[in-house]
């Protein structure tokens, strides 16, 4: 009988145990009472930046096929494609209840369109981030006064988008990773940036922590030197595509919007949660191009979880 209570209660402390660590995974929806001290607000907010920081790990940690699946026998009925689809399916529906983050990303400026992207990130109020060519900033004195502007505006951050945009001849450029990478850094001196962050003319890369995704095997050098000397490169999970020939924005307000949420929702991102957009500074030079970027982040502060974000801060560690 002595033996039988001890299982019991061992067996019932395994199972508050369990319980417990589903809690500190998943989080809790147990909101803060009126009267509670400001410090065990803090430790709740903590605890839930410590959730969401192990779920992104664990969905990467699948993605990369990283956990493993016992196989069907007498004692696991769950097929493992299964049982990856319902670990997968359990971490979405706990990233969906967390805050999204959204980085509205400008190359190739200054262009004839940043003063008006400056001005829409102060009429927003929203964080920009912006991908300097510095050979544009000494092409004429109002793009170097509209370069000034976005140095000068906290809403803005500058990065470096190399300082001749390899005179768009993207594969001479990256067959030398020596001199693409003094590229690199003669933009950096130029404009006096303060931020080891670049994006790659041309090559959608990624590459900073432990993270190297490479889509042209021709930029892969200069992208492992730089980061060699320090920089961290970023690329994009979706394009607001610009017309060759007009300049203008490809895709509809709509579409783009879309494409967001989507992306958001399925988790298709590089990072979940975080989304990188793709902009360049001249589809936005006249007023229509200026009403659909407007329209864009209008549509995007309906919604109370999505936060903008500077690239600096990519991914946002909650």
């Amino acid at each position: 009988m002595l033996k039988k209570k001890l299982l019991i209660t061992f067996s019932i402390s395994l199972f508050l145990g369990a319980l417990y660590s589903c809690n500190q995974i998943v989080g809790s929806t147990t909101t803060a009472n009126a009267g509670e001290h400001p410090d065990q607000k803090t430790e709740m907010e903590e605890a839930g930046q410590q959730d969401t920081l192990y779920l992104m790990d664990k969905l990467d940690s699948l993605n990369r096929n990283l956990i493993m699946f016992p196989p069907v026998d007498s004692l696991n009925k769950i097929d493992p494609k299964q049982a990856k689809r319902n670990l997968r399916d359990s971490i979405y529906r706990e990233l969906n209840k967390k805050d999204k983050h959204i980085y509205l990303t400008f190359d190739d400026g200054p262009l004839i369109g940043s003063r008006a992207i400056d001005s829409i990130a102060t009429a927003k109020h929203t964080k920009l981030s912006a991908f300097l060519v510095a050979k544009h900033a000494n092409m004429s004195k109002r793009l170097k006064n509209d370069f000034e502007r976005y140095s000068k505006n906290p809403l803005v951050e500058c990065y470096n988008h190399s300082y001749t945009h390899a005179n768009n001849r993207f594969h001479a450029f990256y067959s030398n990773p020596e001199l693409a990478v003094a590229d690199f850094e003669r933009c950096e001196e130029a404009l006096g940036l303060t931020h080891k962050i670049v994006r790659m003319p041309g090559r959608n890369i990624w590459l900073f922590d432990d993270v190297r995704r490479v889509d042209l095997t021709s930029g892969s050098q200069t992208a492992d030197l730089l980061g060699a000397n320090g920089y961290r490169i970023y690329g994009w999970d979706v394009e607001w595509k610009i017309h060759g020939l007009s300049g203008n924005p490809v895709q509809s307000v709509n579409e783009i919007y879309t494409r967001i949420r989507t992306m958001l929702g399925n988790k298709s991102t590089l990072k979940p949660n975080n989304i990188v957009l793709l902009m360049h500074d001249d589809m936005f030079q006249n007023k229509k191009g200026q009403a659909l970027l407007s329209g864009l982040i209008d549509s995007l502060k309906k919604h109370k979880d999505y936060h903008f974000e500077f690239i600096s801060t990519y991914p946002h560690k909650y």
